[in-house]
């Protein structure tokens, strides 16, 4: 096939033009040291906390310059920089950083970290919603219907002032890292919805509103924490980790998305339809979802699900329970479910001893293959040198001990000689004496022979 004339110019010119803007971004982003630590407050900023010889930070560094360069063009409030962490440690443990890279919104005396996927759009989303307003509000039903839109969880207080706006204030100053509250007047809120009274809390998701009472919710920070989420998720990794905070067990369709088998989408629409139809019963203790694949799950429990299968996680113990039959219907799902919760389910894992150990010995073993498979040379190296030297040394003990044990028999049978020589002389000595022993009764046996004979006279 031929070439299209011109096509791999123009290829690198896009690829220079892409790698300039990449690059340029790097200019919106402040490299910050030790005079940041009295000027920050001044200003509200995005901070990535990077040490130079991580790989994750190098990995983050072109999507900082693409926030730096996003936040600048759209004129935000919010700064943003980078500080190498390892040079500046004092400022770092100063802001709570324990790993890299950090990432952490800084305004005024607080600083919000950012525990999301390491992408620009997420990053920038969060910069924009701890920036802002602590509670925004929302004026008109065109503005609640647009903002309705774009959130698919959605919180909102309706009232005056009230012991429960102080309240609902004080549990965005802590969650806004999580999500957006907003307020509006009863007027504003959709035709369909109904209050039994004023001021009331409320969160609009999965095509319905739910309103927080007290008496059954118990303390509004824990409600809010635990409604954030829509009743079904996609679950990976980072969901997982923001589930922890919750409480919940999660109740996951383990199953291949690009499948389209009877089976995988079966356990999907079952665990969808428990999810929606037994909120009511479920929702303040579980979470439903599915996950694409078994390559994280089977990290994380440490066995080997084959796929599709049902799994349900208790984040907060590293517990997890498994069907002990073919999860065909929905019914057969919720009695699984009430299984756990009147505690007949047998649980597997946990946190124990014997399972920290498991994780250590599975966790160096995943290492060791991912090397290989990867990079066979560097793993031989890696692997193969210090078990050379180990063996090395081995034998090196092992010889010495052999010629000592050599050095040691001569030594004891020298020695044995020459007893045997000092044991033969005193042979002799004995012999001697003996024979003078003799000599000396004989003479003492003839003089008392003539005693008795001049008696006799």
């Amino acid at each position: 096939m031929a070439a299209v004339p011109g096509a791999r110019p123009r290829c690198l010119l896009w690829a220079a033009v892409i790698a300039h803007v990449v690059a340029s971004g790097a200019g919106f982003v402040e490299d910050l040291d030790e005079s940041f630590k009295e000027n920050r407050k001044d200003d509200i900023w995005l901070v990535d906390f990077y040490a130079p010889w991580c790989g994750h930070c190098k990995k983050l560094e072109p999507v900082w310059n693409e926030v730096g360069l996003e936040m600048r063009n759209v004129g935000s409030p919010v700064k943003v920089g980078k500080m190498d962490a390892t040079s500046f440690s004092s400022i770092a443990s100063e802001f709570g950083v324990r790993g890299y890279p950090t990432i952490k919104l800084l305004k005024g005396d607080l600083a919000y970290n950012y525990r999301g996927p390491r992408t620009k759009d997420d990053i920038i989303e969060f910069a924009n919603r701890v920036a802002g307003p602590l509670i925004r509000p929302l004026p008109s039903q065109h503005m609640f219907e647009h903002v309705q839109k774009r959130h698919r969880v959605l919180f909102v207080y309706v009232g005056g002032e009230s012991p429960l706006k102080e309240k609902y204030i004080e549990v965005a100053s802590e969650l806004i890292v999580y999500t957006y509250f907003f307020s509006a007047s009863e007027d504003v809120l959709p035709e369909y919805v109904t209050l039994p009274e004023l001021p009331a809390v409320m969160v609009f998701k999965d095509g319905t509103y739910f309103v927080y009472d007290e008496y059954e919710d118990g303390d509004l920070s824990s409600w809010i924490n635990r409604e954030r989420f829509q009743g079904y998720l996609h679950v990976d990794g980072f969901t997982l980790y923001e589930l922890g905070d919750t409480g919940k067990l999660v109740a996951i369709a383990v199953i291949d998305d690009k499948n389209s088998s009877v089976e995988h989408t079966r356990l999907k629409s079952i665990i969808q339809e428990v999810a929606r139809d037994y909120r009511d019963h479920f929702h303040r203790d579980f979470q439903f979802g599915h996950m694409d694949g078994n390559d994280y799950i089977n990290s994380l429990l440490m066995d080997d699900l084959t796929i599709p299968t049902i799994v349900v996680l208790n984040t907060s113990n590293q517990q997890y329970f498994l069907p002990d039959r073919h999860i065909e219907s929905t019914e057969d799902m919720v009695q699984f479910i009430n299984n756990i919760l009147d505690g007949t389910a047998e649980a597997q894992g946990g946190d124990g001893l014997l399972q920290r150990i498991k994780r250590i010995v599975y966790d160096a073993k995943s290492t060791i293959v991912s090397v290989f498979k990867s990079s066979p040379l560097l793993g031989c190296f890696l692997f193969g040198l210090p078990l050379g030297v180990i063996s090395i040394m081995c034998y090196g003990i092992c010889t010495a001990d052999t010629e000592g044990e050599v050095f040691e028999h001569e030594g004891a049978k020298k020695e044995s000689g020459d007893r045997e020589l000092t044991d033969e002389g005193s042979e002799e000595e004995q012999e001697e004496e003996k024979n003078g022993r003799y000599t000396e009764l004989s003479d003492g046996e003839l003089k008392q022979k003539d005693i008795m004979e001049k008696k006799k006279d």
